[in-house]
């Protein structure tokens, strides 16, 4: 099969698509003809050596996967040949004509590949991270970071829940929160004081999805570092005493797959494909990853 690999961490250009063995399902998996693989800032930083979960070189890339089943491993039973799958590549080799799901869910009938590609780790991301600050119907909700594919995924469960939810984004991306309900302020200097004009109480939680060094007043708006949740700022998080969301050390909330569905179908939940691109054009998207100011998502299409 084709897949995208690199054998040296740095830039965008040591990515290359090369020929891999077909991989095979074992017990529990399924084996999906990839049609669409999404991008995340969690791919580029594994590839310039940001962040390292133990892998050697070479590496594949990509986690967020949209297909056809092709073939079923051992034990499965939630579906079947055949069947139109979203979730997560096991090995992380999303970005690749074959690959392996333990976690996977059928795509909502009214969903193609592409979109669905978006939602798997921006869902399970953002549904850990409400869940370990208790959002729950009449809870307000900061999120710092509220535009991009997680901050977007997350606004939208949020508001499914029952929250009020503030929301900070870039100047260009205020009427962008406003259709997805949440309230919008700009980042930058006096962001604490355009929150507090609309709540002037502080909020109940905070979220940090942007890691923009602004902890301590997510500290101050939430009334103290118990009620802070942050994805992105791990160094922030151990100088504050506040909680860093991590998948592998949290537990995971893929359950979130088979639910979201039901929000899609009633037209409650969406996220945008900001642009996709072919994965000979792997490179390209990394780029446009890297520089930042997506909305919504990147994602390559494969078949």
């Amino acid at each position: 099969m084709k897949a995208a690999q690199y054998s040296r961490f740095g830039g965008p250009e040591v990515l290359e698509i090369v020929d891999l063995p077909d991989p095979h399902p074992a017990p529990g998996q399924v084996r999906i003809v990839v049609r669409a693989a999404g991008i995340s800032g969690t791919d580029w930083k594994l590839r310039q050596g940001v962040l390292n979960f133990g892998a050697g070189l070479p590496q594949t890339t990509g986690r967020d996967v949209a297909g056809v089943v092709d073939e079923v491993g051992e034990g499965v039973t939630d579906v079947a040949v055949g069947d139109r799958v979203f979730g997560v590549s096991d090995d992380g080799a999303g970005a690749a004509e074959l690959a392996l799901l333990t976690f996977r869910a059928v795509i909502p009938p009214s969903l193609g590949f592409v979109d669905a590609a978006a939602l798997p780790v921006a869902l399970e991301t953002a549904t850990r991270a409400l869940d370990q600050l208790s959002v729950a119907n009449g809870s307000t909700l900061f999120i710092n970071g509220a535009s991009g594919g997680i901050g977007s995924t997350a606004v939208q469960l949020a508001v499914a829940r029952g929250a009020r939810v503030i929301g900070a984004a870039s100047a260009a991306n205020q009427n962008y929160l406003s259709l997805l309900r949440a309230e919008p302020v700009t980042y930058g200097e006096g962001m604490t004081g355009r929150v507090r004009a609309l709540a002037p109480g502080g909020v109940d939680v905070a979220l940090d999805v942007a890691g923009n060094g602004v902890l301590p007043q997510l500290i101050d708006l939430a009334g103290g570092p118990q009620n802070v949740v942050t994805l992105a700022d791990f160094d922030g998080a151990k100088e504050h005493g506040v909680r860093f969301s991590n998948g592998f050390a949290d537990g995971h909330a893929f359950h979130s797959l088979a639910q979201v569905g039901e929000l899609i179908e009633a037209g409650r939940f969406w996220i945008p494909v900001d642009k996709t691109f072919p994965l000979a054009a792997i490179a390209d998207a990394h780029r446009v990853s890297e520089h930042g100011r997506v909305r919504g998502r990147l994602v390559l299409v494969v078949g």
